[in-house]
């Protein structure tokens, strides 16, 4: 028999069989019509009718309805919550999967049955499941402080170094700032900047022990993050929360047989963005133009170039290179009824886009745990040993390959055999050409020099859990992280700049040894009567931590057979050698008490107190509490809505500590000085001077965080919305205060706490799942709204510009003032280029110097005469810190294929073009393509006249040209740009292959996968990368000061389970 059956949208069905043609309605999962032939003997079939409804008896329109032992089979309930669908007669024993979002998911046998009604219950296993906010774990719905739990789904599909990576764009109220060299710290900020002293670092606990969560940490080993940004949920850990705790959990083993978890990822990276410079011939063009403007003579390497014999050298193919990352791991977990283990090992290479640049990492976890009766006992250990190599940082680095593969010039070879010499033997370009730059020879830098890192780590717990009633329990915590620390360099013979001296070969080495212990003595609570729930947690906390180091550097080293010999021993030069070791104690005793009514009203009370040895004697002790308040208004009588599962409204306030300091800068130092003679016999005595002055006031930093929020989901769970406002105020904020030298103070102003900060925002955080039969997605979104501003610095002594008290805190080229913001742009600012002599004239500030096509600045001090542009004209013209940030993410799945897109943005932020500065200064540097300089012919541009910054010294030759140095000064806002940027973070296409096929090989689950990483940045900003990070991340955070810029990846990935 022939049968020919259409499937049509609507769900109607033409059956053509035997020139007879009939059709009935039947409801279908998939919505697209389609066509199917079958020449086969008809199959009887059985019709399965039913309901599907809610706890209210109410139907559900959309949930799925399958055969589970055949899911192309079903149907999709209407707004009645009915469904109709044909099973196979020999399937008539089948089972059925009933799966809608929000609700639990149920199977039922056929049992030869053709009606088949069922109820869901409601799924809350969102709003119950578990969150760990510090020595204690609580339900999400009985949250009241503001915290964020990090989606491992998305963070481990991007390529990094550390964990904190991948948390951009992932959380809202979380900036992270990535930099691309190989090894280099993520740096990250926790609603804003609260401190002008240290770094903006969270706290970081991992797995119950206070450590770093830097680059020698796997990522892969990362069971869970989460993050706490309010005093409610940060208060529990004092004196180090004030930058808000980032709270990382490890994967442990489950109960079951041992299950082996391979993955394995290679990645291409690349630069996104060159420089786009002149080549040989252009720079020789642009260069005679300069010198005619400017009436010079040319140099010898301008007036004899030849384009057939001249160098030309790009510098940024000789620098650049495509990198590569590697990174495998293997995974054994599993354990019985009362025990569990996993066993981690993992190898990272990171090959950097900067020639011999890269970080590699080694690392072991090994996680138990082991129940007998009442007693629980643990361990978490990782050991893990990295490498960083780059001749471009450390102690023998010189310059910055990221200025120099751009400014250094073309007519420059990398080698010349002519150039060997006895302080060259490499035959480096600048060993004897008379080429006037600053740019050094990276190529030279990077052969010549060698700088390593190794870190050797140890971090792990032990602790002993002891159930001794059935609502107390008492834990004991051991906690240690150690760490082995090798930083060398050597630096051999050679040259790599214009006009250098010869130098010695030398080496160096620093080592060092950082060791932390800790011991935890905790109970934790909990009680329910009635309607009434109470459960905590108290403590004692005591922590030790020592550093020690030595370092020593030597010259002249031995060299045999064209062979270095590298040990300080084998140098024969002069040597200096140091050395120090200090000690940090920590004391504390902590609690908190969280109270539930009749899961409705929540009340959240946590104190800490912590004695810290870094402080003095008299402000040792701090004392941090906190109160937190919540309504679940969803539980409340009068509010039954039926689209809102969970409604939740919430506030805390609470003070917070901060510790960014070192060990004994309370205490004054007396130091050896100048020698004196004295008495009638000339006797010399040692003097002595104040190397610091005694503070005992030295105190803790202290922040007060008020906090409102509201936790809505809505659409049977479908819609999660998180909703923020806060704000906070950091007093006693330690500043340095200016002691003038006639007091006796030599040894720098001491830090005091006289500064206030206020940071506020707003956070918001949505997400929507939606996972039908075959075809599942998600979307997730989160925008933050933060300003920053100072609110007191006390006492800084006189201006000594404007003769009045000083309420700023100034760099180069920002001011950090009482009433704006940290680390604003204080520059001249530009108004135009002169046209013509009289609009020079009008402007009387650059009358004695300016001429047509010099950039005009704004005198915003005019005192009516022709005194010049200086300091006293800067201006606030724009702040490093972004007005809006904004994160998405979508993920998908389509049966075995997956699609994951990732997006981030940050607007409103000015950066300082540092490079660029360098570039168009008209100095000793190679030129960008395509600038159009200011002529009489070419008067509408943005580009001044050209001409030479400095004058050659040649008699008859020109002096220097004022107008083109102050077109070329750095105190302007001419390098100020938009670093504004919405970048796709990341795209990831999957498949998963076919279980049938993988039983074959003993495998459970098999995916491939390729993604993409920084593909594209939407910018207007011209430098290499808008992600700024390095430098003064506190005054100077938009310095884009040659930063290495984020790579372009793309990955091919495979992951096994065994």
């Amino acid at each position: 028999m022939i049968h020919l059956n259409l499937f049509f949208r609507r769900g109607l069905v033409f059956t053509l069989g035997l020139g007879v043609l009939s059709a009935h309605a039947q409801p279908l999962v998939r919505q697209q019509a389609t066509v199917a032939l079958n020449i086969a003997p008809a199959r009887a079939v059985i019709r399965i009718t039913g309901r599907v409804t809610d706890e209210t008896q109410q139907g559900l329109p959309g949930v799925n309805v399958y055969l589970k032992e055949n899911t192309s089979v079903g149907a999709t309930t209407d707004a009645n919550g009915a469904y109709i669908f044909n099973v196979p007669d020999d399937q008539a024993n089948g089972t059925l999967v009933f799966s809608y979002i929000g609700y639990k998911s149920q199977e039922l046998a056929l049992n030869n049955r053709t009606e088949v009604n069922v109820q869901l219950e409601p799924d809350n296993q969102s709003l119950n499941e578990v969150v760990v906010i510090g020595y204690q774990s609580v339900r999400k719905k009985d949250l009241t402080g503001a915290t964020g739990l990090v989606e491992i789904e998305n963070t481990s599909k991007i390529v990094t170094r550390s964990a904190v990576e991948s948390l951009q764009g992932q959380l809202s109220g979380v900036t992270i700032r990535n930099g691309g060299a190989p090894g280099q710290e993520a740096v990250i900020q926790i609603r804003g900047l609260s401190t002008l002293n240290g770094n903006s670092n969270p706290l970081y606990i991992i797995d119950g022990m206070y450590a770093d969560a830097n680059t020698t940490v796997n990522p892969d080993d990362i069971a869970s993050m989460q993050v706490l940004k309010d005093a409610s949920a940060a208060a529990i850990y004092g004196s180090r929360a004030a930058n808000g705790v980032v709270i990382i959990t490890t994967k442990k083993g489950k109960e079951g047989p041992m299950k082996v978890s391979v993955s394995g990822r290679y990645t291409l990276s690349s630069i996104p963005r060159r420089w786009d410079m002149m080549n040989a011939q252009e720079y020789v063009d642009f260069n005679r133009r300069a010198y005619q403007a400017a009436g010079y003579a040319l140099q010898p390497s301008i007036a004899n170039f030849d384009p057939a014999t001249s160098p030309n050298t790009n510098w940024q193919d000789e620098l650049i290179r495509t990198g590569s990352v590697q990174d495998y791991n293997l995974t054994l977990s599993g354990g019985g009824a009362n025990s569990s283990y996993l066993i981690s090992g993992s190898y990272f290479k990171d090959e950097g886009t900067l020639i011999r640049n890269n970080f590699e990492r080694m690392s072991l976890r090994i996680n138990t745990e082991a129940k007998r009766g009442r007693v629980t006992f643990g361990e978490n250990l990782m050991i893990s040993n990295s490498v960083r190599n780059s001749p471009f940082s450390g102690g023998f680095a010189e310059g910055n390959p990221w200025y120099d593969l751009a400014n250094n010039l073309p007519i420059v070879p990398v080698r010349d055999p002519s150039l060997i010499s006895t302080s060259n033997p490499g035959g480096y370009g600048f060993g004897s050409i008379n080429t006037r730059t600053f740019s050094r020879n990276q190529v030279a830098v990077a052969e010549l020099t060698r700088n390593h890192t190794t870190f050797f780590k140890v971090l792990g717990n032990a602790y002993v859990d002891v159930k001794l009633f059935d609502w107390l329990q008492y834990r004991f915590n051991a906690g240690l992280e150690t760490s082995f620390d090798n930083a060398g360099g050597v630096r051999r013979e050679g040259l790599w700049y214009w006009n250098q001296s010869p130098e010695f070969s030398s080496t160096g080495e620093n080592r060092s040894q950082f060791l932390s212990t800790l011991f935890e003595h905790t109970l934790n609570f909990n009680r329910t009567f009635g309607k009434h729930s109470i459960n905590g947690v108290v403590g004692l906390v005591n922590q030790t931590i020592r550093n020690n180091n030595a370092f020593a550097s030597r010259q002249q080293l031995t060299v045999a057979n064209g062979q270095y010999f590298t040990t300080i021993s084998s140098a024969t030069g002069g040597m200096t050698a140091s050395g120090g070791n200090n000690q940090t104690l920590i004391g504390s005793y902590l609690g908190r008490l969280n109270y539930t009514f009749d899961d409705r009203y929540l009340v959240t009370l946590t104190f800490r107190s912590d004695k810290d040895s870094r402080f003095s004697p008299n402000y040792r002790r701090g004392n941090f509490p906190s109160v937190a308040l919540g309504w679940r208004l969803s539980e409340e009588e009068f509010f039954k809505v039926s689209w809102i599962n969970d409604l939740k409204i919430r506030g805390s306030y609470g003070v917070l500590g901060q510790a960014n300091l070192g060990n004994y800068q309370y205490t004054g130092f007396i130091t050896q000085g100048p020698r004196a003679v004295f008495g009638s016999d000339q006797t010399a005595f040692q003097g002595a001077t104040q190397a610091r002055i005694v503070n005992q006031n030295l105190r803790w930093e202290q922040k007060t965080t008020t906090n409102f929020g509201v936790d809505l989901s809505m659409f049977n769970n479908r819609l999660g919305v998180t909703l923020d406002a806060f704000r906070s105020v950091a007093r006693d904020v330690l500043v340095q205060s200016p002691i003038p030298a006639y007091t006796g103070n030599l040894g720098g102003n001491p830090l005091t706490n006289i500064g206030s900060i206020q940071n506020q925002g707003v956070e918001l955080d949505l997400t929507y799942r939606n996972n039908d039969k075959d075809f599942k997605w998600s979307i997730s979104g989160n925008l933050s709204v933060i300003r920053n501003k100072v609110l007191e610095l006390g006492n800084l002594g006189i201006d000594p510009e404007t003769g009045q008290s000083r309420n700023y805190i100034a760099t180069t080229l920002t001011r950090s003032q009482v009433g704006r913001s940290i680390g604003e742009w204080f520059l001249l600012k530009t108004d135009g280029i002169f046209q013509n002599q009289g609009e020079i004239d009008a402007h009387r500030a650059q009358a004695a110097y300016a001429r047509p096509g010099d950039i005009r600045y704004v005198n915003a001090v005019d005192n009516g005469t022709n005194d010049d542009i200086n300091s006293l004209d800067r201006l606030f013209v724009g702040s490093p810190w972004p007005k809006l940030q904004a994160g998405l993410q979508f993920n998908s799945s389509y049966k075995n294929f997956s699609l994951a897109v990732q997006f981030y943005g940050s607007f409103g932020q000015k950066v300082y073009n540092d490079v660029r500065r360098d570039l168009d200064a008209l100095g000793y540097s190679n030129y960008r393509r395509g600038i159009q300089p200011w002529t009489a012919e070419n008067p509408n541009t943005d580009f001044p006249r050209i001409g030479v910054s400095y004058g050659t010294g040649i008699a008859g030759d020109p002096a220097v040209d004022r107008g083109i140095v102050s077109n070329a000064r750095n105190d302007s806002d001419r390098w100020l740009e938009s670093g504004s940027y919405l970048r796709i973070r990341n795209v990831e296409f999957g498949y998963s292959i076919p279980k049938p096929f993988l039983t074959r090989f003993g495998l459970s689950d098999a995916r491939v996968y390729v993604s993409g990483q920084n593909l594209y940045t939407f910018t207007g900003y011209t430098g290499l990368d808008p992600d700024i990070v390095g430098g003064n991340v506190i005054l100077e955070p938009g310095l884009d000061a040659g930063n290495y810029p984020s790579s372009r990846m793309v990955s091919f990935g495979l992951n096994l389970n065994f």
